[in-house]
């Protein structure tokens, strides 16, 4: 899933912001959604509490991601 895909999702909206540094992918889940967060190499996987599981694929940099308030947060590294 890409984040194109991801916003089509029902009331789920996701915007991608470029900066000198890096991006960084900011979804929101949904009022109260909580779970957790895992990068791998290539892919960033949610699981909710509810057990709905995601999984965006990201370029092979660098990345965080994290959860907080019902909004997932993924930060890319620029490729150097």
């Amino acid at each position: 899933m890409n984040v194109e895909q991801f916003s089509e999702r029902e009331g789920q909206h996701a915007r991608r912001f470029e900066y000198d540094d890096g991006t960084e992918i900011v979804a929101d889940l949904g009022v109260g959604v909580d779970g957790t967060v895992d990068v791998l190499d290539d892919a960033v996987i949610v699981i909710t509490e509810d057990g709905e599981q995601l999984e965006l694929d990201i370029p092979e940099t660098g990345a965080q991601a994290f959860i907080k308030n019902g909004v997932l947060t993924i930060e890319l590294e620029d490729e150097a």
